[in-house]
């Protein structure tokens, strides 16, 4: 596929992503607002690798190929989530566990111990994916708004 190819083929799937992405939160929201919850956060987990180079040297590498698919998807649910009015909660993958212990008062292993519980009755698979998606939503929730700033407490 020559380089502008790849840009439209690209544009159209990330339209499309963004398309099913709010079909399935739109259809999230309804669903809790049946049962009388309000969906109004959404908590996403961003990579922690370096910034995405120009499209010509993605398409050189597999890898980055990748990591490209996974950054237009974390677009889409932040496309989507904005246009259904959710307040978005960003964090880096590699910060997730340690800034949940300081927002929830535990440390790591014990946070870790209690969330691996909280999966126990959904049964497999309960995984590290399932795992810091809990941690992302409980972050959500006590998250402050976006241009206020958080200070730590000093020890």
């Amino acid at each position: 596929m020559l380089l502008g190819q790849a840009r439209e083929f690209i544009s159209r799937m990330q339209a499309e992503a963004r398309r099913l992405a709010y079909g399935a939160i739109k259809e999230l929201a309804s669903r809790t607002e049946e049962q009388g919850v309000k969906l109004t956060r959404c908590g996403l987990l961003l990579a922690s690798g370096r910034p995405l180079p120009g499209l010509d040297k993605i398409l050189a590498s597999h890898a980055l190929i990748h990591t490209a698919d996974g950054e237009l998807f974390r677009e889409a649910i932040l496309h989507a989530s904005s246009r259904c009015g959710l307040r978005d909660f960003r964090i880096k993958d590699k910060e997730l566990v340690d800034r949940a212990g300081l927002v929830l008062h535990l440390k790591s292993a014990n946070l870790m111990g209690r969330v691996t519980e909280l999966g126990r009755p959904f049964g497999s698979p309960w995984s590290q994916d399932e795992k810091f998606a809990t941690l992302a939503a409980w972050l959500a929730m006590f998250a402050p708004p976006r241009n206020s700033r958080v200070t730590r407490k000093s020890r």
